[in-house]
């Protein structure tokens, strides 16, 4: 296989491109769930790799468990400088494992501790803190909750307040959090990812945008109410998604698109239309780069399984 055998690990390079033409031609809810689809099956591709090339490349190693068969030439040349590339694996392989596992702990930790600052107040919705720093974030849970400072609401008037937790509404019903949550898991397992983690954090915001016009019925006003929101927080984006890294895409990149015209409710694209071949492009190129990347994984599986001894 010589280099081939790499191929998942560097395959989520090719995102990149997908992921600017989800963003300037496809609805942000198609965009951001094609894009976070495309992360998780890029990071358990090249997470496979990584296993397989740690059990190719350390067949050989002294007190090593697995079966000798392994260690037989045609196996090792399969991998190009197997005990080296082996050693490599393992050593990035431990490194994403860590990584997941402190993602999750930072991730529960962090909800435990909203949650308890959250117990002593009323079961309103939404939860207003008295604080005077201005914020707003969506809290994920059984119920979800929109937790909004007092500040925040003071800095924006009645309409702009509908739109504040229009959007942040949005954020729960779309369960915006378990994709964000999903590609930062991708990223950690495969840093190549990040890309795509912060075009999956831009998109959920710019989706939660998009509902939130069509709740109020009004682009301008959303806008508007995005805008002031951003210049009254002083230590964060407005409207922040709790616990979603990355942090929302730039604000006056929303700006403008909510005074742009409506993107087109359509789940798929018309063919014929802009949009329709980027999405077509898009998930061709998602395609490409997942069947390659299970193949270079499933044909490294498949020579470890002839070695197998009966």
């Amino acid at each position: 296989m010589g280099l081939f055998v790499f191929l998942p690990l560097i395959l989520p390079l090719t995102a990149h491109p997908i992921a600017r033409l989800a963003e300037q031609h496809l609805h942000p809810r198609t965009g951001t769930r094609l894009l976070a689809g495309l992360s998780l099956v890029l990071a358990v591709c090249s997470t496979l790799c990584l296993a397989l090339l740690v059990v190719a490349g350390t067949a050989r190693l002294p007190g090593n468990p697995l079966p000798d068969a392994w260690a037989a030439p045609e196996v090792r040349a399969v991998v190009p400088y197997d005990e080296v590339t082996g050693s490599a694996a393992l050593l990035a392989l431990l490194a994403a494992l860590t990584a997941c596992a402190l993602a999750l702990v930072r991730e529960a930790r962090l909800r435990l501790r909203t949650r308890r600052a959250l117990a002593g107040l009323p079961g309103t919705h939404p939860a207003v803190l008295p604080d005077p720093e201005p914020y707003a974030y969506a809290l994920p849970g059984r119920p979800g909750r929109i937790v909004v400072s007092r500040a925040m609401l003071e800095s924006l008037d009645a309409d702009e307040r509908h739109a504040l937790l229009a959007h942040e509404q949005a954020h729960l019903d779309g369960r915006h959090h378990r994709l964000l949550l999903a590609v930062r898991l991708a990223a950690c397992l495969n840093p190549l990812l990040r890309p795509l983690r912060s075009a999956v954090g831009y998109g959920a915001e710019r989706w939660a945008d998009e509902d939130a016009a069509m709740a109020v019925g009004d682009r301008r006003l959303t806008a508007r109410a995005v805008g002031r929101a951003a210049l009254s927080s002083r230590s964060g984006p407005a409207f922040g998604l709790a616990f979603a890294e990355p942090a929302p895409g730039p604000v006056p990149r929303r700006v403008a698109a909510l005074l742009g015209p409506a993107p087109s409710p359509r789940r798929l694209p018309p063919a014929m239309t802009r949009p329709g071949l980027a999405f077509l492009m898009a998930t061709t190129g998602a395609a490409a780069s997942a069947a390659s990347s299970v193949n270079a994984a499933l044909t490294l599986l498949l020579v470890l399984k002839a070695a197998t001894p009966l």
